[in-house]
């Protein structure tokens, strides 16, 4: 009898599991329907070059036969983009920093989406609705021109002591800068509340005249502008490669550095919503993932088994072993809000 019982109550879980795929299959179905219904996606910070967009959009474009546009800014102009075109809206779906995510949702501009693969995603990196879920990680690292710099630094000690300049892009307004004044402070023992000695540290960098105000983009790069950047990893990696690996050298710095992510955002006015909950889906599928990954970017989701050609492409492990994820993100949202402030009375003040 008891022998029984145990069969009747597997049958009906196994029952129970294949409904439930049954109407996620449904629901999945329906939205791809949709979607393609709507025919196109408008992106906002998602260019070709950043973590392999490139071969995200041309998969969801051959897929599903989405037509793309990416309008490329940093967070905070994504967030205010999304709260000033309620009536007219120009994008969809955008790629903000973690630390931008809790002003999104508070400012009320993003609707929820749970991907199917939602189970697999750590707690830590999705909002519990769905107002935003992280598709990858990135590490601040330096990039340095050899062609430039005959002794690249491998350390923040090596750093302030060199003669060449340093370049570390829009502080308080793009999430890349600020996640490198927080890899500073790390770095000098400091964490998500106490970024003074980063501050110090580039204000010293301002006063020798060895802190440059140029976006390290591609182009910067490519034409030699820049002597050391401070990038998140996967761009690094991904710019040596685009421009010729041999002239450049990538590291993670060895005293500490920050690990953090990067989540997508739907707008709550997007006028393509399906399209961009799609979008959201393939992003943390295993193919999104592996995606990502190709473009240098560590996916968010650990079940995901990747290449041997893609794991290649990665900076080796052991360069990470002092390299923090964000563990306090109330006391980081904090200080970023205060950041555009304390640059200009450490830093800019010292601009020449």
């Amino acid at each position: 009898m008891l022998k029984h019982k145990i069969a009747a109550a597997a049958l009906a879980a196994a029952l129970t599991c294949q409904a439930a795929q049954a109407a996620d299959d449904t629901a999945l179905q329906s939205l791809i329907d949709a979607a393609k219904a709507e025919g196109e996606i408008w992106s906002l910070a998602m260019p070709d070059p950043w973590a392999n967009w490139k071969e995200t959009w041309a998969d969801i474009e051959s897929i599903y036969g989405l037509k793309h546009v990416d309008t490329d800014m940093s967070s905070a102009q994504e967030i205010a983009k999304f709260d000033a075109e309620k009536n007219n809206p120009t994008g969809d779906i955008g790629d903000i920093g973690q630390a931008f995510t809790d002003v999104a949702v508070k400012k009320g501009v993003t609707q929820p989406y749970k991907p199917t693969t939602w189970d697999s995603i750590p707690d830590w990196a999705k909002d519990e609705d769905g107002h935003w879920v992280v598709g990858y990680t990135g590490t601040i690292a330096f990039m340095t021109n050899k062609t430039l710099v005959k002794n690249p630094p491998k350390s923040w000690a090596d750093l302030l002591k060199g003669d060449y300049k340093i370049t570390v892009g829009d502080v308080g307004i793009a999430a890349q800068a600020n996640n490198a004044v927080l890899a500073c402070a790390i770095g000098l023992g400091g964490d998500e509340s106490d970024l003074g000695k980063a501050y110090e540290f580039f204000g010293e960098l301002a006063k020798q005249g060895r802190l440059l105000f140029v976006d390290p983009s591609l182009a910067n790069l490519e034409k030699g502008e820049v002597e050391v950047a401070l990038l998140w990893d996967f761009n690094a990696l991904n710019y040596r490669d685009q421009i010729d690996p041999s002239r450049f050298e990538v590291t993670i710095p060895a005293e500490g550095s920050v690990t953090s992510g990067y989540a997508t955002i739907i707008n709550k006015y997007a006028a393509h919503p399906n399209a961009a909950k799609l979008a959201r889906e393939f992003i943390l599928s295993d193919k999104g993932q592996i995606n990502l990954a190709r473009g240098y970017a560590r996916p968010i989701r650990s079940d995901v088994v990747l290449p041997d050609d893609v794991k290649a492409k990665l900076l080796p492990e052991e360069l990470y072993v002092n390299a923090k994820p964000v563990s306090d993100f109330e006391a980081w949202e904090k200080s970023s809000r205060k950041m555009p402030r304390m640059w200009q009375e450490y830093v800019l003040i010292h601009q020449n």
